[in-house]
C-alpha cells in the first residue's frame, strides 16, 4: 500500500499547527460525551495531560502536518487528524506506525459516546476490555465515561 502521508517526528515548529488540529478535533471528540464546556485548547491541556511525555510523530501531506500521535510501548496516548481530512486513511496510517513501536499489547481509552471513534478502532482491531467512568482527564470539572480498547498484537 502506497503511503498517503509522512510520518515524522514532532519539531517545535509544528506547535501552531497541532493546536488547530486539536482544537478543532477535540469538540467532535466531546460531542454527545460530555458538555463542550468542557473543552481545553491545546495549549491549556498538553502540559497537564503529558503530550510531550510519549513519543510525538505528525503526519504530512505537502508539507502541511495534517495529524499527529503520541504513544508508549503499551499506549496511544493522542491521536487527532484534521476534521478536514478525516476517513481519508491518515488516521489508520498513524495508529499503524504507532503499531509497529509497540509492544504486542497496546490500549487507547475513548469516550463512551465518541461512535466514530469507537467504530474506528474496532474495525482496526481493537475491543472494548473495560468501562469506566469518572473525571474527564485533563478537565477533572467534569464527569464522563469511557473504555479502555485493547489491540493484542501477534507480529508487533
Amino acid at each position: 500500500m502506497t503511503s498517503i502521508v509522512e510520518i515524522r517526528s514532532y519539531k517545535d515548529s509544528d506547535w501552531l499547527r497541532l493546536c488547530e488540529i486539536h482544537d478543532q478535533a477535540r469538540m467532535h471528540e466531546l460531542e454527545g460525551s460530555v458538555s463542550l464546556a468542557a473543552f481545553l485548547s491545546l495549549e491549556d491541556s498538553a502540559a497537564n495531560e503529558g503530550l510531550f511525555d510519549d513519543e510525538l510523530f505528525v503526519a504530512t501531506q505537502s508539507d502541511r502536518v495534517v495529524g499527529f500521535i503520541a504513544f508508549n510501548e503499551a499506549e496511544i496516548t493522542w491521536l487527532y487528524v484534521d476534521p478536514q481530512n478525516y476517513r481519508q486513511g491518515i488516521g489508520t496510517e498513524l495508529i499503524q506506525f504507532a503499531l509497529g513501536k509497540c509492544d504486542s499489547v497496546i490500549s487507547i481509552s475513548v469516550l463512551s459516546k465518541n461512535y466514530s471513534a469507537l467504530a474506528f478502532y474496532k474495525k482496526l482491531g481493537f475491543k472494548i476490555e473495560e468501562k469506566h467512568s469518572g473525571h474527564l482527564n485533563g478537565n477533572e470539572t467534569f464527569e464522563a465515561e469511557g473504555y479502555t480498547m485493547v489491540l493484542k498484537q501477534t507480529n508487533p
